[in-house]
């Protein structure tokens, strides 16, 4: 016994040992010397105790190159992953759990359009792009995938047998398509007011979709207006030219909408999706700063995923000179050459999404390989797909597109076919009549399909921004870098060395025909609701320099007042909570530093708080055990931090209200999901005791009224919070229910218990909430879990560059049980930032490993 004993104990630590080679084989070197083929001179990547590299070189060439290759040390899976998924191609390392996925951008063509869009950049773009490539590659070169990454390893076990590709310059610039895809505008919300339509009437659907509030929530811009068909910041009134805002119409068809809404549903969302995926961002001059230089700050929020979206970096050419422009720190995309957010020497900069409607759906009607416009027979575009799918058959599509774009409902026949989707099964298409007009009933000789008209499948070569935007020095050069930035339009903040702040929205908006507003699916055979071929030119998008106020805040709420500006952009803005939140404490104080903006970063004051708490306190408990959580509200102060017990009371509550008040009504899919949307929507109908929507339609016995609604909510409220934490009221916290766990999109979702343990992390307890300054969403329909986040923060005082902060929601690293996996994370959840260095000077002093890479082509 005692021998078989040793051998077991042998046999656990060979397989330890065994497991412990496995996972750090792939971790990259980061300290000491190696040859690069492809190299011109020498560089150095210096790398801080979080892992952050800063890369020095003497030529663009190498400064890119190496580049490629130290974002596929820290993160190749994930670039690969990346790849795969914007080609169509997640089928060929995952299967048939890949294939929603492969169909919807097979469909659309992502990469076919990144093809055509390499062939528009500028000369100095595509040579970037290239040596990044030559960068990756010579990370590939004489690798085995097991010293690439834990996941091959993993992969190689089940029975994969898989050699990356080669990277390609084309690999860079499709990530962009995805980019552009999570922050695509409204369609969710185009497809939501059709089936909302169709389940409630028109009435009440304009209720659930409110307006945007600019009487309570000033825009980003408050001063210009057109003069021809170009902004201008000073004019007191403005003329819209050939830029008409167009005329409400458009028609629906329920079935094949609510089929392309599921279909689209199967697309992963690479960044995050849903009314959570938003920014902050601002700028104000030096009369409000205690230095008296500006200060800019910015924290997009985005899906939270392991490792996640960015990859902080700095590039310095050593010598700054025409030939070797760059020196710029900042977050950037694994997969993609250069800096997306930070700053260079001279300015910096910030994103927000602009969030313009740049996509339409239409209703089509179509036969075999025709579609009818205008009353006339057209052919349609058509083109076969292979997905080749691991351990599977390869599945073939037709892709059918009309003049407006693919056709979307194809693939509900195709998920049908292979048992993916029931398009009944939520109800929609049984519970409410088909919608169309007469026309369409009465003509059985056509079918009905749904087509996706988007800007970013119009090549455009937005690649040539990101570079030059790097390289940016000024005003005037900053917004030349951004003309070329197509897709996904942004709000950009702005601030120099020079004490300027500025604002410059970006993005191709299309002009649409008068019978389409944006808002709901058009009639794609009608002549009068397609676009025009124009965009609203570049110089006439909002921008502004140097505003009298001194404060720029842009929180995705409403560009600019329409009144005062024609050209439409869209209806459905974020409502605006945030940036007037933002604006308050901004103008509260003329003396903000770096450590207040972050500050004001973690603000989690809550407006729906606010408004709703009032009501909560006025309706009758039965005194004691029911009325302790009301008790709780009394003294709050409507902040959401995670140790509130208040905060975790009100947000059960709140949820509880969204559910008992409109679940009745509306069909599963388009219950709500807690965020800005129906912040507006309940606060319009708190002041009304009885109506309608406050009445349980299922009950047939009585009517209930606003105050029946909120006392069944805090009582039951009440029974889950005892449940889930405690019976003790003051011992509930709101960070026990709102968790951030953060797990691989792959692997991470595997559903084997220790394969995910591998390479998920958390739960960590946070505070903020969905629609806060502090954006740590939730979806009301799914729990309390965070569902999308900050997914970096960052404040960059433009008189001392080496003062900035930066933190990113994860770590360097993409490979598990590295020490930079999660390591920011921790500070992140606590509202921590990291030093940020920028000279020579302080990155050397910073320095905690130095490689040096060299030309190894001899060798």
């Amino acid at each position: 016994m005692a021998g078989i004993a040793v051998l077991l104990v042998l046999a656990l630590v060979a397989g330890v040992v065994t497991a412990v080679v496995m996972v750090r084989r792939p971790w990259p070197e980061t300290s000491g010397e190696l040859e690069l083929s492809g190299l011109e001179g020498e560089v150095r990547v210096v790398r801080d105790d979080a892992g952050i590299p800063q890369v020095y070189a003497d030529s663009m060439h190498d400064l890119m190159l190496a580049q490629g290759f130290v974002h596929a040390q820290d993160r190749f899976f994930e670039m690969d992953v990346r790849r795969h998924a914007t080609a169509g191609r997640l089928s060929e390392l995952f299967g048939e759990d890949g294939l929603e996925s492969d169909l919807v951008v097979r469909t659309l063509g992502w990469r076919r359009v990144a093809e055509q869009e390499l062939t528009m950049l500028r000369p100095a773009t595509r040579s970037a792009l290239d040596a990044y490539a030559e960068g990756v590659n010579a990370y590939l070169a004489g690798r085995s995938t097991s010293e690439m990454a834990l996941e091959y390893s993993l992969l190689g076990i089940s029975g994969l047998d898989y050699t990356p590709e080669k990277w390609s310059a084309v690999d860079s610039i499709a990530w962009l398509k995805a980019m552009a895809w999570d922050l695509r505008g409204n369609l969710d919300e185009e497809i939501g007011r059709a089936l909302t339509t169709a389940t409630v009437g028109a009435r009440a659907t304009e209720e659930l979709y409110p307006s945007y509030p600019f009487g309570e929530h000033p825009p980003i811009v408050d001063q210009g207006g057109l003069r021809g068909e170009e902004f201008d910041q000073d004019a007191t009134s403005g003329d819209g030219g050939p830029l008409q805002r167009p005329a409400p119409g458009g028609h629906r068809a329920v079935a094949a909408l609510a089929g392309v809404r599921d279909v689209l549903a199967g697309v992963p969302a690479l960044l995050g999706k849903g009314d959570g995926i938003g920014s902050n961002s601002w700028v104000v001059d030096g009369d409000h700063t205690s230095t008296g230089w500006p200060i800019l700050a910015n924290d997009p929020h985005l899906g939270i995923s392991l490792p996640g979206v960015w990859a902080q970096v700095g590039l310095h050419c050593r010598e700054v000179t025409p030939d070797c422009p760059m020196d710029v720190s900042g977050f950037s995309f694994s997969g993609v050459p250069g800096v997306v957010i930070g700053h260079n020497a001279d300015i910096a900069w910030g994103f927000t999404n602009l969030g313009a409607d740049v996509t339409d759906l239409y209703v089509e009607r179509v036969a075999d390989d025709t579609w009818q416009y205008d009353g006339r027979t057209r052919a349609l575009d058509v083109r076969d797909e292979r997905i080749e799918v691991r351990d599977g058959d390869p599945v073939d599509i037709t892709v059918r597109s009309t003049d407006h774009g693919p056709l979307l409902s194809d693939l509900t026949a195709v998920d049908e076919r292979l048992d993916e989707v029931d398009l009944t099964t939520d109800g929609l298409v049984d519970e409410v009549d088909q919608v169309g007009d007469a026309e369409e009933d009465t003509d059985s000789a056509w079918e009905t399909g749904v087509s996706l008209a988007w800007t970013a499948l119009e090549p455009h070569p937005t690649a040539d921004a990101l570079l030059a935007l790097d390289t940016a020095d000024d005003w005037p050069s900053f917004r030349a870098a951004l003309r070329s930035f197509a897709a996904p339009g942004q709000n950009v903040v702005y601030a120099d060395t020079q004490g300027h702040i500025g604002y410059q929205a970006t993005g191709l908006v299309p002009i649409r025909r008068a019978g389409n507003d944006g808002r709901t699916p058009a009639a794609g055979w009608r002549a009068d609701t397609g676009w025009t071929g124009r965009h609203v030119p570049y110089d006439a998008l909002p921008n502004v320099l140097d505003p009298a106020s001194g404060i720029i805040a842009t929180a995705n709420q409403a560009v600019i007042d329409p009144r005062r500006y024609p050209p439409f952009l869209t209806e459905d803005w974020d409502q605006g909570y945030r940036s007037t939140r933002i604006n308050q404490l901004l103008a509260a104080d003329d003396e903000l530093s770096v450590d207040q903006m972050g500050s004001i970063q973690l603000d989690d004051w809550s407006a729906i708080a606010e408004v709703l708490t009032p009501y909560l306190l006025k309706v009758g408990l039965p005194h004691g055990y029911y009325s302790d959580g009301q008790r709780l509200l009394r003294s709050w102060n409507h902040r959401q931090g995670a140790d509130s017990a208040a905060a975790a009371y009100f947000n059960v509550v709140w949820r509880e209200v969204l559910e008992r008040t409109f679940a009745d009504e509306l069909p599963d899919v388009l219950e709500p999901d807690g965020s800005d949307r129906w912040f507006a929507v309940v606060a319009s109908i708190l002041p009304r005791t009885a109506n309608h929507w406050w009445d349980d339609v299922e009950t047939d016995d009585q009517v209930e009224d606003r105050d029946d609604v909120l006392r069944e909510a805090m009582i039951a409220a009440r029974d889950e919070l005892t449940a889930r934490e405690s019976p003790n009221a003051d011992e509930w916290t709101w960070g026990a229910l709102h968790e951030l766990e953060l797990r691989s999109a792959t692997l991470g979702e595997s559903g084997i218990g220790p394969v995910e343990w591998l390479f998920n992390r958390g739960p960590w307890e946070v505070g903020g909430g969905g629609s806060l300054v502090d954006a740590t969403a939730w979806d009301a329909r799914e729990g309390y879990d965070v569902t999308t986040a900050p997914s970096m923060r960052m404040v960059v005082p433009m008189d001392d560059l080496d003062a900035a902060r930066w933190i990113n929601l994860t770590g360097a690293s993409g490979h598990a049980f590295n020490p930079h996996y999660t390591d920011q994370t921790d500070l992140w959840a606590r509202g921590e930032t990291l030093p940020w260095a920028f000279s020579a000077d302080a990155v050397e002093d910073a320095a905690d490993d130095v490689l040096v890479l060299t030309d190894g082509s001899a060798g």
